[in-house]
This record gives structure tokens, sequence and C-alpha cells, in this order.
């Protein structure tokens, strides 16, 4: 039951290619933007779609993996947590932002459309 506590599944379509960074410790860090897209009918009956963005990284063989398998556009299925961020702009003002922290992934398929 604890991994239930702070746990993510999404199922979304990568709006770029992978970017892997090696750091100075010689770990692997993977980043990109994953879109999900939710279809609806608006209060008129009309079918309606909002797509929502969402920060996803990964790191260590997880990271290498993702980046070997995935490309811009892909359909994948991400297991992970939420993390928050806090961390200063240029100009020092506080900022905040909200990531995906992979453990799991599926590739289900290539290349679908990106519902903007």
């Amino acid at each position: 039951m604890n991994n239930l506590k702070n746990s993510v599944r999404l199922i979304g379509n990568l709006g770029a290619d992978v970017e892997l960074k090696s750091l100075e410790s010689g770990q692997k860090l993977a980043k990109f933007s994953l879109a999900t897209n939710e279809v609806y009918k608006n209060a008129e009956g009309e079918k309606s779609a909002e797509t929502h963005w969402h920060q996803v990284r990964a790191w260590g063989p997880i990271a290498e993996t993702m980046n070997d398998l995935l490309t811009k556009g892909d359909t994948v299925a991400i297991l992970g947590k939420i993390k928050y961020n806090q961390y200063e702009d240029q100009h020092g003002e506080k900022r905040y932002g909200t990531t995906i922290q992979a453990s799991e992934f599926i590739k289900l398929n290539h290349k679908q459309e990106i519902a903007l």
C-alpha cells in the first residue's frame, strides 16, 4: 500500500524527443514533455478536447532506455510519482514546478497525432 501514496499513471504522447543528459556524477537523466488528452462533451453537448502537458524525468538505466526507444509523437504509458520543485529564476524570484518522476514505462505504439 505504500506505493499508492504518491503514484501517477499517465498515457500520452511525447511532445519532443527525449533529452538525455549525463551528469558529472555519471548518472543519466532523461527529460521530455508528455501530452495527455481529455475528450468530453461540453454544456452544449459538443465534443471538446483538452490537452494537458506534463514534464517527465527519469534517472539511471530507465533514462537510457527511454532515450533509445522513444521519439516525438510516440504514445507511452508512464508509472511514477509527482515531484514538487522550488527554485529561483535569474531575477531571484521563487518559482514552483511539478514534474513526474518515471519509474516504469511501456511504449504503446508509434507516432500518434497529438490533439492540440
